[in-house]
């Protein structure tokens, strides 16, 4: 059943820029809100201060934007349940603390960490299971105060029960269980005053309401824990669901080699919001067994945690740009020209710049078939936009034909069209009865143009090409390809 009332959180830590799998538990719970009319909050999770990252939060804020997941609680926005940054919120993990200990369900802890070392080497001698002792559970309040006078520093843990099991219904995994003496006593409030994730994760999820926990198998193993903190808060638990892991094509956990880097990286290297949410949106879950490119309102409306599965998913790096591509082929010329346009503004020689937007349009059908990545936009295109394509005149050439037909072939082309209307049939039809004169297949002929007009051995249609170059760029590159030819036969 799903309550009526859904609020769900995304709460990432700004300790680098967000990643797919942390952004994948972004769209699930937004999508999971959207559906059933709830509320999508972002937290920042900001309490682990030797590991944060400047700029981070801003690429948090920034990826979320850049793919359209949009949220009604949180930073920039506000909310009724403020701060949403974790570090403006201190007091009240200390209260909760304060409060736990009190009712003996935590206790200070004054293990240095020389001993905490020395013990973990020692469980690991005799092959035990790593994790605290307990050592200081059983202090007595003359010996607390001796180390307090001492100035000795502590951290504060949670009292786990030594005995019985702590039971979750997970909304994806079904039941799961974990006996109780075998989940270690673990810190809720460090030395330095700040609670770990434990604790403010579980102070915040209940004083923001928050219905549904979505967040990554990963998590699973600090489900008892942070059950049991609910239990000894007198809170009630959310809902908990978690959702599958990704992995690389070779089943190994996802990493930066598998294509793992920041979303931000996926936007540079000319990845559409769009596909690549897409994309995301099929890594766990699946609108039936057949559909795989789908809109937004399709995925928002067939949003539910029945089709999400248990199994692991793939990560195909092939697939997202397979995908890419679709959706580059489904944008109108006008939209993909400015897609298009801040790649060719940052990848293009400055002497190319700026760019024509009417001229890019008459482009754009030329290379929208082809195009997978917007930051193939410059690699693609240069030639349209140089006064003259740099390649080797060997080039020129085909497979057999010699340099004098090819000389031949050029000069014809070059009078054939220095009178002739510039659209693609008419060349067409002019060329191929000239390439038919000279005695040169068309695969010949159209090579040696190729070249010649392109400085490419692929290219868009031939003719389209030289249509949209016009004369005024394609008259000079025939000659100059005569010309170089021509050195070339002299040995100059």
């Amino acid at each position: 059943m799903v309550a009526d009332n859904i609020r769900v959180r995304y709460a990432p830590s700004p300790t680098g820029l967000p990643h797919i799998g942390n952004i994948r538990t972004a769209l699930f719970n937004w999508l999971f809100a959207r559906h059933y009319g709830g509320k999508f909050i972002v937290r920042i999770e900001d309490t682990d201060r030797e590991r944060l990252v400047p700029g981070a939060v801003e690429g948090i804020l920034e990826g979320l934007e850049w793919l359209g997941i949009d949220w009604d609680e949180g930073p920039r926005v506000g909310g009724d349940y403020g701060s949403y940054y974790q570090s403006e919120r201190l007091p009240l993990y200390r209260e909760a603390a304060d409060k736990l200990i009190g009712q003996g369900d935590a206790y200070r802890c004054y293990c240095t960490r020389e001993r905490l070392d020395q013990l973990r080497v020692e469980q690991g001698r005799n092959k035990q299971a790593l994790g605290y002792d307990r050592c200081c559970r059983s202090l007595t309040p003359e010996q607390q105060r001796a180390l307090e006078s001492e100035g000795a520093p502590s951290v504060v843990r949670f009292a786990m029960p030594d005995s019985g099991v702590t039971q979750l219904h997970d909304l994806i995994r079904d039941d799961v269980e974990w006996q109780n003496e075998l989940v270690d006593d673990f810190i809720l409030i460090k030395s330095d005053g700040f609670p770990t994730y434990h604790l403010a994760v579980v102070t915040d999820d209940h004083l923001m309401q928050i219905s549904h926990v979505l967040r990554a198998e990963e998590w699973l193993p600090s489900a008892p824990r942070h059950l049991q903190l609910y239990r000894a808060l007198g809170y009630t638990p959310p809902q908990h669901g978690h959702l599958p892991m990704i992995l690389g094509p070779d089943r190994a956990k996802l990493s930066k080699r598998h294509g793992a880097t920041s979303i931000m990286e996926y936007r540079d290297e000319g990845y559409l919001p769009d596909a690549l949410r897409n994309f995301m949106v099929l890594l766990g879950w699946s609108l039936d067994d057949k559909t795989e490119v789908m809109p937004l309102t399709t995925m928002r409306e067939g949003f539910t945690l029945e089709r999400v599965g248990k199994p692991a998913a793939i990560f195909d790096r092939e697939k997202l740009s397979w995908m890419n591509g679709v959706y580059i082929r489904a944008m109108d010329a006008g939209a993909l020209a400015d897609a298009m346009l801040p790649y060719l503004e940052r990848d293009l020689p400055p002497e190319l710049l700026p760019v024509d937007r009417d001229y890019l349009l008459r482009i754009v059908p030329l290379v929208q078939e082809r195009l997978k990545l917007l930051a193939e936009s410059a690699e693609m295109t240069a030639y349209f936009f140089a006064a003259q394509p740099e390649y080797d005149p060997a080039n020129l050439v085909q497979r057999g034909a010699t340099q004098e037909e090819t000389l031949a072939a050029l000069n014809r082309a070059a009078e054939s069209l220095a009178t002739a209307d510039f659209t693609a049939p008419v060349m067409e039809e002019l060329l191929r009865a000239d390439g038919e004169a000279l005695g040169l297949t068309p695969r010949r002929f159209f090579g040696t143009l190729r070249w010649a007009v392109t400085g490419r051995n692929v290219s868009p249609p031939l003719f389209e090409t030289m249509e949209v170059l016009g004369r005024e760029r394609v008259a000079p590159r025939l000659q100059t390809a005569i010309d170089r030819l021509s050195q070339v036969r002299s040995g100059d």
